[in-house]
């Protein structure tokens, strides 16, 4: 399973509130939450991304409250994977169950910039800086991640294997 696109690049300590703003909580539909990801730091965000695109971030992304509202916004809004040097484990435990891959990888944290094209393989754990011509390597998600994740998640995932 791969995915490729565009990177949108944040730094530390990116919390739930800057994912989805508190404001929007009134609701549980995954589209609405979309429109409005991230757009306290980057206001154009929903208007730019494209299905594929991959965040990197650095350290402790998706701190904050443990809704699982700000995995599901990122997901529906097209983010294909998310990059950090580490994350908050609450939003780590919500992606998987929502089915958002991320990776954490400091090496590319180091590397991949703002609009750099890169690609992601999740069962090797290969991230490609095609911008760059450089690779980096990331722990790849053991079978039942992988599982998960081409599910859609946990939901899906038990779903099908219920019947």
């Amino acid at each position: 399973m791969k995915t490729k696109g565009k990177v949108f690049r944040y730094k530390d300590n990116v919390d739930t509130d800057v994912i989805i703003p508190a404001r929007y909580l009134n609701t549980s539909n995954a589209e609405e939450l979309a429109s409005h990801c991230m757009e306290d730091i980057d206001k154009d965000f929903v208007k730019k991304v494209e299905k594929g695109d991959i965040i990197v971030a650095d350290k402790n992304f998706g701190c904050g409250s443990s809704r699982e509202h700000a995995p599901l916004a990122i997901k529906t809004s097209g983010i294909g994977c998310v990059i950090a040097r580490s994350f908050a484990r609450i939003f780590y435990r919500n992606s998987i169950n929502i089915g958002l891959a991320i990776l954490e990888c400091e090496e590319a944290c180091d590397n991949i910039e703002a609009g750099d094209e890169v690609e992601v393989d999740f069962d090797s754990g290969v991230i490609k800086n095609l911008t760059k011509n450089e690779e980096y390597q990331a722990e790849p998600f053991p079978p039942f991640m992988q599982s998960l994740i081409s599910a859609g998640g946990l939901a899906p995932y038990m779903a099908k294997e219920n019947n």
